[in-house]
């Protein structure tokens, strides 16, 4: 850029006698920050367009008969400004504004929330009256309203800043709390919202009402300026100034959101969303805002367990490591080997670790990290497509001219992904294209235009459809697939080969945290760390040199999948399983995958909490949660997300305690130490040899229902029946209902409207929900895949199957049975 552009560009003013040059369109109060200089202010955001709803930043510029508020005034050329530091007149008015706030605002700063990180306080000391004139009696209401069973309204704190408005309209596009009345009695509240998360009805809340849906209600909380906003959590149990706070990573999803995780007395009392522009900003969902509890949970594991005369019983540490070690050796030198199971619950330096125990100690390809339906196909695509690629950023959905959602519900399956395509979709209608049978909540926020697909049709239309390879043929064009794609065949393949014809830019999305991670650290059967392929010597080879272990050691045929390892086990062709934080509930059959570990001979469990794999364990090893372990994950983007331990405790991660269990058959792991196994994964040869070609599985056409018959469509909701979050009931009672959606023509044909009882049923079993008619595919009925009375794999089956619609319970009232019957999952 030439001078003279850069000039047409800048305009120069003064501040408080300091000359400066700022971008045009460069807010006041903005510019003045960079000179140190802060103006106070409480509605003022930068995340948030500019309000002026509280005054209290007004500053005195020259030729203006008034001050103004400095959060909405733009700089001019020559413009002239004094601030409070400088002008007695802005002084006078920014102290006029906070006497007026304290009018009535209760002066119970000892017990509000926000005591000790209150900006109103830290203000009112610098700029308010010594003393108040007002004698009145201060305005009072009920509180709190509980506006959901997480975050609670105390209105008479309020000071009308609206950033919650704010947020919730602009960034969350839920607008569940808004400005209501007017005069003296406007206040902050919260409009009924209904039953399946439509339109308000326009009723104001009154206590003890549950109104709000949206997965993004924490931020509210943080940042708000007063205590009027707080979270059930956290209400009343400490004050800032006893906390220690500590920098960390979410552990729930692949968004790789940044944290802050405050503690006290060694233990976690808050957790709040980390600022980092590249990533998540400034903002969290719910689930990481306050999903951490489960490492407090009375069923959580801290000794050692062993299986004696058919129970579990508390063992010591070296009773445990030799028992595991024999069974384990048995199994290894036995005819049918053993299967690693490591789940998505792994940080990268444990993933590494598992891959590197199963192929140097147990002498097996046989491990997987793939906790959900899988296939050969989407094996072939993690190789080709995924493993060593990180060329696809959040920073590239700020510029993209269009993106492409197949398989992949952002707003569930990865919240900030959904945000940063909501705020350029706000700030510059970027295009969004959805691959789904209908538009769900969170794809109408994101003003996408639905693809419409029956389940198992995806591949076809990826190939076919003439607007989604219009869409991507624009330079800079995103297709986000997600992992459901994995179960219909000739998806993943046609997204590959639709990528390379377009020249669009290609990005998988898991849900869990640490999926992506362990595909680099090799827990796949095909692969070994750094995306090397098991089956080229020279890979083995380099590999065996880094790990110092024998030419041959390595095996060299390619493992068993999830799904196969499972189905081996089932049958008894498993001598053991080493399972990881994988719930049977997860798996493609959640009943398989049971009786699989009540066949296996030999079982050995490192979990965090009770479940159906421990169990069924013959040993069980207690690990430590995220917040008491130092680790990494790697997010959707491959961006590599390191934290360190917020509490120092005795529990051992994953990698400790497979580093002393491979020292039971003689074979030196070096996993001990997260530092030691950084440095190692860093000293790893860069690449490997070659990359593998996309796959080419060709489309599958949709089964065809008949009469009452609908294919089946699911997906996890946000918050569902997870073990992370699982009785923790403040959080899951701000989950969304589980309902059966089916359209209008299906609803007819039933005699079904809204909120009536449907049956939907296989002959594996039945679920029923309250219908919703929605806009959707005819012959296609959805229901979520793992929330409280639909958990869908153990007793329906697989997306794309034909499911049998009735109305109310079924003829055999197996449906209300079973919807009672739920089994939480990894989520």
């Amino acid at each position: 850029m030439t001078d003279v552009a850069k000039k047409a560009d800048t305009v120069t003013l003064t501040i408080d006698g300091i000359e400066v040059t700022a971008p045009k369109g460069a807010l006041l109060i903005r510019v003045a920050e960079q000179l140190g200089i802060a103006i106070p202010r409480f509605c003022d955001h930068p995340l948030l367009a500019p309000a002026g709803a509280c005054r209290q930043c007004l500053v005195d510029v020259e030729g203006q008969r008034k001050p103004v508020a400095s959060c909405t005034q733009t700089v001019a050329d020559g413009m002239v400004v004094r601030t409070q530091l400088t002008s007695p007149v802005a002084q006078k008015a920014q102290s006029g504004v906070m006497e007026l706030l304290l009018i009535n605002h209760p002066l119970d700063c000892p017990m509000c929330d926000k005591g000790g990180e209150c900006p109103l306080q830290n203000q009112a000391m610098s700029t308010g009256r010594a003393e108040s004139r007002f004698v009145e009696q201060k305005r009072e209401y009920q509180k709190p309203i509980n506006i959901s069973s997480q975050v609670l309204l105390d209105r008479e704190r309020c000071v009308l800043c609206q950033r919650c408005t704010r947020f919730s309209e602009e960034i969350a596009g839920d607008k569940f709390i808004d400005l209501m009345d007017r005069s003296s009695g406007e206040q902050i509240n919260t409009y009924r919202d209904d039953f399946f998360g439509g339109t308000g009805t326009g009723d104001v809340a009154s206590e003890g009402d549950v109104l709000f849906n949206s997965y993004f209600s924490g931020n509210t909380v943080q940042i708000c300026p007063v205590g009027a906003l707080t979270g059930a959590q956290y209400r009343f149990r400490a004050r800032p100034f006893d906390l220690v706070s500590s920098q960390s990573v979410c552990e729930h999803c692949s968004a790789g959101c940044a944290m802050r995780t405050d503690w006290r007395r060694g233990k976690v009392m808050r957790r709040l969303a980390g600022d980092d522009p590249a990533v998540n900003e400034e903002w969290n969902c719910d689930k990481g805002r306050w999903g951490f509890r489960y490492s407090t949970a009375s069923d959580r594991l801290t000794n050692p367990l062993i299986r004696e005369n058919g129970e579990l019983r508390e063992a010591s540490w070296s009773e445990a490591f030799a028992v595991a070690a024999e069974g384990l050796r048995q199994a290894r030198d036995g005819e049918h080997g053993i299967g690693v199971l490591t789940g998505g619950r792994l940080t990268v330096e444990d993933a590494y670790a598992y891959a590197k125990f199963a192929r140097i100690a147990l002498r097996t390809n046989d491990i997987d990290f793939r906790a959900r339906p899988t296939s050969p196909e989407e094996t072939d695509f993690l190789a080709s497509s995924v493993v060593d690629r990180s060329d696809v950023h959040y920073s590239d959905v700020d510029t993209a001219p269009a993106v492409v959602f197949a398989g992949l519900e952002p707003e569930e399956e990865c919240p900030i992904l959904f945000l940063r395509v909501r705020k350029a979709f706000t700030k510059r209608r970027l295009p969004v294209l959805a691959l789904a049978p209908f538009l769900t909540r969170g794809f109408e926020k994101l003003g996408a235009v639905l693809v419409g697909t029956v389940p198992g049709d995806e591949a076809r239309l990826l190939g076919e459809d003439a607007s989604i390879a219009s869409a991507l043929s624009q330079p800079g064009a995103i297709l986000f697939v997600g992992e459901r794609l994995a179960t219909v065949p000739g998806a993943l393949s046609a997204a590959a080969a639709l990528a390379s014809r377009t020249g669009a830019k290609l990005a998988w999305v898991p849900r869990r945290a640490g999926d992506r991670g362990a595909i680099d650290a090799g827990c796949l059967p095909h692969l070994l760390p750094g995306g090397r392929l098991v089956t080229e010597a020279s890979a083995r080879a380099e590999l065996s040199a880094a790990w110092d272990v024998e030419p041959g050691v390595i095996p060299s045929i390619p493992g068993r999948s999830t799904d196969d390892i499972i189905a081996a086990a089932a049958t008894g062709k498993i001598g053991a399983l080493l399972v990881a934080g994988v719930d049977p509930a997860d798996l493609a059959d959640p009943r398989q995958a049971e009786a699989a570990l009540d066949t296996v001979p030999f079982l050995v469990s490192l979990e965090l909490r009770a479940t159906a794999v421990t169990r069924r364990a013959d040993v069980v090893f207690p690990i430590a949660p995220v917040v008491e372990k130092a680790g990494s994950f790697v997010d959707w983007e491959g961006r590599l997300r390191t934290f360190e331990a917020v509490l120092r405790t005795t529990a051992m991660t994953d990698a400790r305690v497979l580093d002393a269990l491979a020292d039971q058959f003689g074979t030196t792991l070096n996993t001990g130490d997260v530092n030691e196994v950084r440095r190692e994964l860093g000293g790893l040869p860069a690449t490997r040899a070659r990359r593998p070609m996309a796959p080419a599985v060709e489309p599958v056409a949709p089964a065809q229902p008949g009469a009452n018959e609908a294919l089946l469509a699911t997906w996890h909701q946000l918050i569902d029946l997870g073990s992370l979050t699982d009785g923790d009931e403040h959080l899951n009672g701000t989950a969304r209902p589980p309902v059966v959606r089916l359209s209008r023509a299906t609803a007819t044909a039933l005699g079904v409207s809204d909120g009536v009882p449907v049956t939907v049923g296989t002959d594996r079993g039945a679920i029923t929900l309250p219908a919703l008619i929605t806009e959707m595919a005819e012959g296609v009925v959805w229901l979520p895949t793992n929330s409280p009375g639909s958990t869908v794999r153990r007793s329906l089956g697989p997306a794309g199957s034909v499911v049998r619609l009735s109305v109310g319970a079924s003829p055999n009232g197996s449906g209300p049975l079973l919807a009672q019957r739920t089994a939480g999952g990894d989520s």
